[in-house]
């Protein structure tokens, strides 16, 4: 398949959803978000908890990276939700979403009067979006506007088995068929970064990747803290997993074998299509978030545990590659490579039927995360203290 069926964006980008997204732009505007969305039908709340009291960097980064999940394609208008005090920079929110041609609005909670008073305000502005963009269509899309975010967690000794090198299967074709794939997890290249290296497009793109690891390190070391402490998680040492350099190992093997054409920071898009890193740490929320900020239309996801987790605006596709997770959770997981270790399937049988999938959910289907909505749970990496 060479095509897939999107919305085409006013700024030339391509959605595989057509959500309003509800953004608050501080903690405190949460419940007002989750009330409007509770109340309207093709929202989604982008639910975090930042947005202030945090250092000048940290709100740059705040406000950058709701910017970016306002401009994902698969959001086809925004609502922001302030509070009227915070931190972030509302105007420049309003203003760099608006800019891309989607219907924008926003609401002040304080100004309004109240909770009471902007949940009806804000669920009268929803409906208004949602009338907006109801009527937009799906059309064939080539598949080199296709951007893809990749991740593995609570992983076991399946998961650098089966699972992630499924997806590396797929990341592979994405690459040769002209699209994007971002992968990242920085606090899971160490002991592995020389194998990425030897595929950096240059020697700046190697002198990157290195950079990236030792400046993740040395935040831990900061604050007198061992990283290998803390990875492998005791969730990944329960299944099987000894020391951070095997979970490496088995991370890395989801990037496929492509080049690396480049390393860009949490708040970053790629701007060229091929294979990309992606600054960012292992945990799940800030991870899938990281990949929305970055452009993801899909995300898959490789577990051996079984991590369900799905994000707001785009959706996240299970890939499974233990046998007895995959009976154990069969309505989170999407994809069972299980089969690759009880030899019923070959590596590439089960990646091809993992981009079958990917285009179908490309194409509206759901995943299942999506259709018991296990979409809410998401949040931003910051990098200094709450003061």
């Amino acid at each position: 398949m060479s095509s897939y069926m999107g919305y085409r964006r006013k700024d030339g980008k391509v959605g595989v959803r057509n959500h309003v997204a509800v953004i608050p732009s501080v903690v405190c505007a949460n419940e007002v978000v989750e009330s409007i969305v509770h109340n309207t039908v093709m929202t989604q709340g982008i639910i975090h908890h930042q947005g202030c009291c945090q250092t000048p960097p940290d709100l740059e980064r705040v406000t950058n990276c709701l910017i970016k999940i306002g401009e994902n394609p698969n959001v086809g208008a925004a609502l922001i939700v302030s509070l009227g005090c915070e931190g972030v920079d509302t105007d420049r929110l309003e203003a760099e979403i608006r800019a891309t041609g989607k219907p924008v609005e926003r609401i002040n909670i304080q100004e309004l009067g109240g909770t009471s008073a902007a949940i009806q305000a804000g669920i009268d502005k929803a409906q208004k979006l949602i009338r907006q963009i109801s009527g937009c269509q799906r059309t064939e899309i080539d598949m080199s506007n296709f951007v893809m975010g990749i991740k593995c967690g609570a992983s076991d000794t399946t998961s650098g088995v089966a699972s992630n090198p499924v997806i590396g299967y797929v990341a592979d074709k994405i690459v040769d068929l002209g699209g994007t794939v971002i992968f990242g997890e920085t606090t899971e290249f160490i002991g592995a970064e020389h194998i990425l290296k030897r595929r950096a497009k240059d020697e700046k793109v190697a002198s990157e990747i290195d950079r990236i690891v030792t400046e993740m390190e040395n935040r831990a070391k900061a604050i007198g803290v061992d990283m290998r402490k803390g990875q492998p998680t005791p969730g990944n040492i329960a299944g099987g997993l000894s020391t951070i350099e095997e979970k490496s190992l088995g991370a890395i093997v989801k990037s496929g074998t492509k080049t690396i054409e480049g390393v860009i920071g949490y708040t970053e898009a790629p701007t060229g299509k091929g294979l990309w890193i992606k600054d960012s740490p292992g945990r799940e929320i800030e991870l899938l978030s990281g990949m929305a900020v970055g452009g993801a239309q899909v995300i898959l996801f490789s577990t051996g545990r079984g991590a369900p987790q799905g994000f707001p605006v785009v959706p996240v596709i299970k890939i499974c590659g233990n046998p007895v997770t995959y009976d154990r959770m069969d309505k989170d997981m999407d994809i069972n490579a299980g089969k690759v270790v009880t030899g019923e399937k070959s590596i590439e049988e089960v990646g091809e039927e993992t981009f079958d999938m990917l285009m179908r959910v490309a194409c509206g289907e759901t995943s299942k995360g999506e259709a018991i909505k296990y979409t809410k749970s998401m949040d931003f990496y910051c990098l200094g203290p709450v003061i």
